[in-house]
C-alpha cells in the first residue's frame, strides 16, 4: 500500500480526517459521551461503563489522547480523563463548517 499523500490536501481537511479516524469506533464515541456527561475529571474505571477489557478500553483512551479530543493526567496511581474543551470547540466548529456549507439537493440519483 503506498503512502498518504496529506500534502495534497488542506490543513482543515487532514484535521478532519483525523479527528473523524478518532471517533471511527463506537467505543470512543461512548467513552467521549460519558466524559461530556459527568462534565468533570474523571478518575473512575471506564471499563465497567463500557463492558470492554481494561486493555481494550485503555487502548481508545490512548487513540483519543492522541487525537487531542481529551486529556489525561496522572494523579498518584490513577489516570484523570476529561475533554479538552478548546480542541473539543475546535473540531466542532469543523465539522459545523463542513456540514453546513454543504447543501444536497434531493434528486433521483442510482
Amino acid at each position: 500500500m503506498g503512502a498518504t499523500k496529506t500534502d495534497l490536501f488542506t490543513k482543515e481537511q487532514n484535521e478532519m480526517a483525523a479527528m473523524a479516524k478518532a471517533l471511527a469506533h463506537p467505543a470512543r464515541i461512548a467513552i467521549l459521551q460519558y466524559l461530556v456527561k459527568k462534565n468533570v475529571c474523571f478518575t473512575g474505571t471506564l471499563v465497567e461503563e463500557l463492558g470492554l477489557a481494561q486493555a481494550t478500553t485503555s487502548q481508545h483512551l490512548k487513540e483519543l489522547k492522541n487525537a487531542g479530543i481529551i486529556q489525561g493526567n496522572i494523579e498518584g496511581t490513577s489516570v484523570c480523563y476529561c475533554i479538552d474543551a478548546k480542541i473539543w470547540k475546535q473540531y466542532k466548529a469543523l465539522f459545523n463548517s463542513f456540514f453546513g456549507d454543504i447543501e444536497i439537493k434531493e434528486q433521483n440519483c442510482c
